[in-house]
């Protein structure tokens, strides 16, 4: 992806929520941030998404206030998801995440 390709708005107010940072960090290393062994009872790989409900019981709010950060981070380019039986399981989207490091670093 390249830097004039991000939507570095979005980028600024996904980001300019502590909750929506703290997920961020989770998902760069989830298998350190939740139980993976539930994941690999269904044949699942943590590295491939977080289920929407583990990332709610961590932060400890609601699952309509959590879903809609999460959405707002995924119309920014931060995250990807995909549905699996009736989850939604989401993950950091790295190539957008580099772009922006790249945009901080070089234009800011």
């Amino acid at each position: 992806m390249d830097v004039d390709e991000l939507n570095v708005d979005l980028i600024y107010r996904a980001l300019a929520n502590p909750a929506r940072c703290r997920i961020m960090e989770w998902l760069k290393q989830p298998g350190a941030h939740f139980d993976d062994a539930r994941y690999r009872e269904h044949g699942l790989d943590i590295a491939d998404g977080v289920c929407v409900q583990d990332i709610q019981r961590k932060l400890g709010l609601a699952q309509s206030v959590v879903s809609t950060y999460l959405q707002s981070m995924q119309r920014a380019g931060l995250l990807s998801s995909y549905r699996y039986s009736k989850w939604t399981y989401y993950r950091r989207d790295e190539e957008t995440v580099r772009a922006f490091a790249e945009y901080v670093a070089t234009r800011l």
